[in-house]
């Protein structure tokens, strides 16, 4: 399976490093990589994907585990996993997945729900390395995630703190479009999504495995906003603004 070949192969890639997590650039070969973002932020605000058809929209949704929900009072990233879409295809071929470096190990709670553990975390790669790998593999594509706010304010910390550059992708959350096609549900967490949509997440908090989930949600929701006579993130947009 493809999912568990990139596991292994970012477990047998992986080594040891000394420099600690959110704590500046170690290297020169951080230049680089700033300068690789920027160029990538200056793409992305050439694009306008709003008129794109929902076929034919390409995004990445991605999902990260946390030592819990404040990047500014100290909390960290300690794993990220994306998938590209295009459409209402999952391209479960082509994903991401890091752990990230740290010397401290994630609480025994955290420990227990995502299965993450120091031995893991010291023979992950630098928080630089992964947000970089990871923008590579992004692109100017949009990003999507369940909660997003979550994503997004430790992506903008940990992209400033590491890369010294701002966040700017588009990010979408997955409400944006299941309050349209469902607004009598009450779907609030990425289970309750999943079980109203018969989506089996094949191991839950796990940032690949959610990722991949929350995907297929949005899968099911292109489809259907579609059927609803949407065509573009454009005409959603517009449907919103009226309902305010």
């Amino acid at each position: 399976m493809v999912m568990n070949q990139m596991l292994q192969f970012v477990k047998q890639m992986s080594g040891k490093l000394n420099s600690n997590v959110y704590t500046g650039l170690p290297n020169q070969a951080d230049a680089a990589k700033i300068a690789y973002l920027r160029n990538l932020q200056k793409e992305m605000r050439s694009k306008d994907v709003l008129e794109v058809p929902f076929r034919e929209l390409n995004v990445v949704v991605f999902d990260i585990e946390t030592t819990g929900f404040f990047p500014y009072k100290g909390d960290r990233m300690l794993s990220i996993g994306g998938v590209k879409m295009k459409g209402d295809q999952v391209l479960e071929d082509e994903v991401y997945y890091s752990p990230i470096y740290s010397e401290t190990a994630p609480s025994e709670e955290i420990s227990r729900l995502t299965g993450i553990t120091k031995d893991q975390l010291i023979e992950a790669p630098p928080i630089q390395s992964v947000l970089k790998d990871f923008y590579q593999f992004v692109k100017s594509d949009i990003l999507v995630a369940h909660h997003s706010s979550h994503e997004k304010q430790f992506m903008k910390h940990a992209t400033w703190i590491a890369l010294k550059s701002n966040f700017e992708h588009r990010i979408i959350d997955t409400a944006f479009l299941t309050k349209i096609v469902e607004p009598e549900q009450k779907l609030v967490t990425l289970d309750d999504c999943c079980n109203h949509y018969g989506i089996t997440i094949d191991h839950r908090h796990h940032a690949l495995y959610d990722a991949i989930a929350t995907a297929k949600l949005w899968s099911e929701s292109i489809k259907r906003v579609e059927d609803l006579g949407f065509s573009n993130l454009k005409d959603v947009y517009t449907h919103i603004a009226k309902l305010k």
